[in-house]
């Protein structure tokens, strides 16, 4: 007998070599037919493999990421079925799934293939489908694995072969088809009820453009028809709430081919919507005790080597610069921790200082692959609301639990109300990709789970996703159409300060190591607001929108004081144009609804007469009436604290 340990923390006794989805048939009849893997001592496996020790065990159904992705694979495996039946004799190289969906790199030889084709695949894979065939895994020597891909004449298998030892290797079959593959793969194909092929695009093999280009064909599929309905309508509305389209629409940003790909350029409402958003970080970090601090755009070569992230990050790095002098070389910054442990270093500390916390929005830079890049989200060069905070190792919970606190003030602020704490620890397999001791990580994994669970946030737990060197918590955020994303991060670290030599006086007059918490609740400015661009579609809370207010006279007999009164406004802190053109104001105020202009001030002879204006506010509540000045500048002082005043 074993015992398996399940996430409630109840303990099930069963016979050695019972599966996952035994254990879920007796839990449930209904459990079982949603189980689409199994996450065994945190390794994602086939629910049906035999479990021959005590382990933990997590039923993994559409519902967890990784049952998603479990079945977005074996789409891919069941869309190579489908084009292997109407394209006999094609090389097929890899079909992983990616974020939303998967897709799969075929050498279609001479055959012709186009977005028209994808259709007559589309409706082989759901006929492929219904037939219910189950995935079945079976380890093959590699020699008989060679001998079977040399008769199919398929050099990618092949090549991918070699890279793999005796004893590992695993093929797949379901129905006619079979691949070289290490799963998991879903119980059956009859699991995937609705498909959609999205497109087809052109990848190097293996990355490399000194290869064959294959043909990339994407797709996603779900266990439910109106779960794909509804994907559809989502993808047109993330169309029209592209940030890359809404932020030309608003002129925040561009690029330029002649600046450098993935090198935004902030034209000055951008430019103004930024330091907006800084100017509220940097208020509310300032009441959190932070010091602001500043530190160059390049460092030496040997910082880098020093903090390890030459190691880690060498390869995606802009080449070093190279000085006259022999042997000097500087790097782009790709990380401001570094510069900020030399800061902490510069004079000698004492408990009493403890905690240090210094906060910059420092630029770094990264070399993204140009087939990467997109928008703001994917850049080479972005600014992070960057901190760190020097602590004693008593005080690194609670420093903690005031970070979360940040976080939910911004998070809330800015209406995402609907989030999840990824708490990303080391991969129990992989030990080579960390530095530091286990008695560290133990202690930064403990208190990360710890002031997360006194926080009482929801949880997800995430083996391998850990920093190199420490474990952090991961902010992912669902926006209005429901994606995720990945916005906002606290991390743990004891390692850089040991790599440092960091040192403070305690109060035994003894040299002690400070424990180091990274923190950026924003990420970087420029993915932050690509993401809030498309969460609230260009329509920002009042205290952040770029105008709160557009100045519309009736006629250009009160342009003089429609000017003047924009004057007034500015001295109220309040953002607003004039719009002057010879149209009709019922033209103007349908073009300021539909620029998001949250107020409009309609100006004719009375508001001109008696120094007033007439309020109109954009929605629901429409014309408000005649008020003064000071007394509409109130009306937005108050909505402005309204907004701002966010209780976590």
């Amino acid at each position: 007998m074993i015992e398996i340990t399940l996430p409630d923390g109840s303990v099930k006794e069963v016979e050695n070599g019972t599966s996952a989805m035994d254990i879920a048939k007796g839990i449930s009849e209904g459990l079982a037919r949603n189980v689409l893997a199994a996450k065994v001592n945190g390794n994602v496996v086939d629910a049906g493999l035999p479990i021959t020790e005590n382990a933990t065990l997590q039923l993994l159904t559409w519902n967890d990421k990784d049952g998603k992705s479990t079945m977005w694979h074996s789409s891919a495996h069941l869309m190579a079925e489908a084009i292997e039946f109407f394209y006999p004799g094609v090389k097929l190289a890899i079909g992983p799934p990616v974020k939303n969906g998967f897709y799969y790199d075929v050498d279609f030889m001479d055959y012709t293939i186009t977005e028209k084709d994808l259709e007559k695949i589309e409706q082989k894979m759901k006929e492929l489908a219904k037939q219910k065939n189950e995935f079945i895994r079976k380890e093959v020597p590699k020699a008989e694995a060679i001998e079977y891909f040399k008769g199919k004449e398929d050099p990618y298998k092949l090549e991918l072969l070699e890279d793999l030892e005796d004893g590992s290797i695993t093929f797949y079959t379901q129905g006619e088809f079979t691949d070289l593959c290490r799963g998991p793969h879903i119980p059956h194909t009859g699991v995937i009820k609705a498909i959609k092929l999205t497109s087809i695009a052109g990848a190097y093999w293996r990355g490399d453009e000194k290869n064959k280009q294959l043909t990339r064909i994407y797709g996603i599929t779900f266990p439910k028809a109106s779960e794909l309905t509804q994907y559809l309508e989502n993808v047109e509305l993330a169309k029209a709430r592209d940030h890359r389209k809404l932020g030309k629409e608003l002129d925040l940003f561009t690029f330029s081919q002649k600046v450098g790909q993935g090198l935004p350029l902030w034209l000055p409402k951008g430019a103004a919507l930024r330091e907006r958003l800084e100017n509220f970080l940097k208020k509310a970090q300032k009441a959190g005790g932070y010091d602001q601090v500043i530190t160059p755009h390049i460092g030496s070569k040997e910082l880098y080597v020093c903090s390890g992230h030459y190691a880690k990050y060498g390869e995606d790095s802009f080449q070093p610069i190279l000085t006259p002098d022999e042997g000097e070389e500087f790097l782009l910054k790709p990380m401001n921790c570094p510069h900020h442990c030399e800061i902490f270093k510069s004079r000698p500390r004492s408990y009493r200082d403890l905690p240090v916390r210094f906060a910059e929005f420092g630029t770094v830079y990264r070399y993204e692959q140009s087939g990467e890049l997109h928008g703001l989200t994917r850049v080479r060069g972005f600014t992070q609301d960057d901190a760190h905070i020097f602590c004693t190792q008593d005080q690194v919970k609670d420093e903690f639990k005031k970070v979360i606190d940040l976080v939910l003030y911004i998070f809330k602020t800015l209406d995402f109300q609907n989030f999840k704490a990824q708490i990303s620890l080391r991969d129990p397999n992989d030990p080579d990709k960390y530095i530091g001791s286990n008695e560290n990580w133990d202690k930064a994994e403990q208190a990360i789970i710890e002031a997360s669970a006194e926080k009482e946030l929801p949880t997800v737990v995430e083996y391998g996703e850990a920093a190199f060197y420490g474990p952090k918590l991961d902010f992912m955020v669902e926006d209005a159409l429901g994606r995720e994303w990945q916005l906002g991060t606290i991390q743990v670290d004891y390692n850089l300060p040991e790599r440092f030599e960091l040192e403070y006086t305690g109060s035994d007059n003894q040299k002690h190591r400070p424990v180091m918490i990274h923190r950026a609740p924003f990420g970087s400015m420029e993915r932050f607001v690509a993401v809030l661009l498309e969460h609230c579609a260009g329509d920002f809370p009042l205290w952040l929108t770029t105008d709160q207010v557009a100045i519309l006279p009736i006629s250009d007999k009160y342009n003089d004081y429609s000017q003047k009164l924009l004057q007034l406004l500015n001295n109220y802190d309040i953002r607003g144009f004039v719009d002057d053109r010879n149209e009709k104001v019922g033209k103007k105020i349908r073009e300021s609804e539909l620029n998001k202009i949250p107020f409009m001030l309609i100006i004719g002879e009375q508001e001109a007469a008696n120094n007033t204006v007439s309020v109109r506010q954009r929605g629901e509540n429409g014309d408000i009436g005649s008020m003064s000045v000071e007394s509409f500048a109130d009306l937005v002082g108050k909505a402005i604290e309204i907004e701002l005043a966010v209780n976590v």
